[in-house]
């Protein structure tokens, strides 16, 4: 049975996340959210003491970590070594730790493997860095989603207040800043644009109007 695949791209804060699991829902497939994988990596190495950024100690650690994805009623579920951590790898300080684990060549290996064994075996949304280039290059569709920094952050800021996280924006702000020269410049899988993706500035959209233009490129790619 072949199966729809549709790769969503984008820089840290632009929505990806967002907007997939709304199409997702409205499509019936399945939803991956890569970037919480690298999140419960880094949040298993910083639980345990480990620098992010100590390519060696993540490395050694990497045959521990088991990272799993089930679905209930209130959308994915990130299993770290058979433990609900959904809510715990959304702090800043994982954030900032899932991009210093992704561009570790090892960690990607491991994760990518698993990405597309689920892709190959349901019609999904995957979003993240690099899926429309590396993790499904032949995907039905390629969509780059992008902000200005000012923008992320703002949303960024938002959702952390709502999740009553303590937070500011300058700080989120620098934080984006940082992961956007991190994500573009590893030498493993970077962030780029693929050749064949729709290009999509939310910048001054609200999120319906984003929603409804990756439907409508969707519809057309699919017809």
């Amino acid at each position: 049975m072949s199966t729809t695949n549709i790769a969503i791209d984008g820089p840290a804060g632009a929505g990806k996340s967002t907007m997939a699991k709304i199409i997702a829902d409205k499509l019936g497939y399945i939803y991956i959210d890569t970037g919480a994988m690298y999140r419960a990596v880094a949040l298993y190495a910083i639980q345990r003491n480990i620098d992010t950024n100590d390519v060696e100690k993540i490395r050694s650690i990497l045959d521990h970590i088991d990272i799993d994805i089930k679905y209930d009623e209130d959308g994915q579920v990130i299993l770290l070594n058979g433990q609900d951590v959904t809510k715990e790898i959304r702090t800043p300080e994982v954030s900032v730790g899932a991009s210093n684990v992704a561009a570790i060549p090892e960690v990607r290996l491991k994760l990518v493997e698993l990405q597309r064994k689920l892709a190959t075996e349901n019609n999904v949304i995957m979003d993240g860095r690099d899926i429309g280039t590396y993790v499904l290059p032949n995907a039905n569709i390629k969509i780059f989603l992008t902000a200005s920094v000012e923008e992320r952050a703002r949303r960024r800021y938002e959702e952390m207040i709502a999740k009553q996280y303590s937070c500011n924006y300058e700080d989120i702000k620098k934080e984006i800043e940082y992961r956007d020269r991190n994500d573009s410049s590893r030498a493993f899988a970077p962030l780029t644009i693929a050749d064949d993706a729709v290009v999509i500035d939310t910048s001054n959209n609200k999120l319906e109007q984003s929603v409804e233009m990756i439907l409508q490129v969707i519809k057309e790619r699919l017809s």
